[in-house]
């Protein structure tokens, strides 16, 4: 059973159940799905763009292209996308509408830079944290700000209680994902929040090209939406409501 947090106790979060669904989630992450660590490889550059129909189907150019293979997944500012083509040192990736929707690939023009990176390999090493490549909306650079060397950067995106509820937003120190980079949150409010870019993050990937306004891509972290989807169980349990909840906990 779940006890307060008191007296050197476990909160009501630490229950058995919690250790078990966190567990699965994580054999889940190394057994079978794709995953990212928000270390950007470098960025490749968008030399074609084609629209068919509500798709776009986006060519790049980069350094790794001759390691690519076709249905092969690679994250393009934090987005999951398949190579679908390969020709020469350019390869080919498609998003739908959904994607755009979510996402700032939809406003890339020739030549723009677009941070890229492979998934991680099993027996490679977690650098920066669990990244999907699944975004969950765009947020706008609103200022940025000289650290002696290195910048900070702060972005807003929209509100929304709801989603907020199922863990969509940020923590002081946690992580966030910003086109595709692992990031260190600072100073977060409800819909914005600030990371310290170094001079190297800065001159290897797209954030050498942001101004005040750029849109950015954002993940957040996926160990806190699970919490606070597991939070809710825990909340609909003691009210007596969902048996399917009450039945994944117990």
């Amino acid at each position: 059973m779940p006890v307060d947090y008191k007296d050197g106790e476990r909160s009501n979060l630490e229950t058995r159940s919690f250790h078990r669904i966190i567990g699965t989630t994580f054999f889940s992450f190394y057994n079978g799905l794709i995953m990212f660590s928000g270390i950007i490889e470098e960025f490749a550059t968008v030399v074609g763009i084609r629209h068919d129909r509500d798709n776009i189907d986006l060519t790049l150019r980069c350094s790794f292209t001759s390691e690519l293979g076709i249905d092969q997944s690679v994250s393009h500012n934090g987005v999951c996308l398949t190579v679908v083509a390969i020709d020469g040192d350019c390869y080919t990736v498609t998003a739908m509408r959904e994607t755009l929707d979510r996402s700032n690939l939809g406003l890339l023009r020739e030549g723009d830079k677009v941070n890229v990176e492979r998934s991680m390999q099993i027996n490679g090493r977690l650098d920066g944290h669990i990244v999907q490549g699944h975004v969950d909306m765009t947020a706008r650079c609103t200022r940025i700000d000289d650290a002696d060397g290195s910048k900070y950067f702060t972005f807003e995106y929209p509100f929304d209680a709801e989603m907020a509820r199922r863990g969509y937003f940020t923590v002081d120190k946690g992580s966030v994902t910003v086109n595709g980079v692992s990031l260190t949150v600072c100073r977060p409010t409800d819909n914005t929040f600030q990371v310290a870019i170094i001079p190297y993050t800065l001159e290897h990937t797209n954030f050498c090209d942001l101004r005040v306004g750029s849109v950015v891509n954002i993940e957040f972290d996926i160990l806190g939406k699970y919490i606070a989807r597991l939070q809710h169980f825990n909340e609909q349990r003691e009210t007596g409501k969902g048996q399917a909840s009450a039945e994944i906990l117990n």
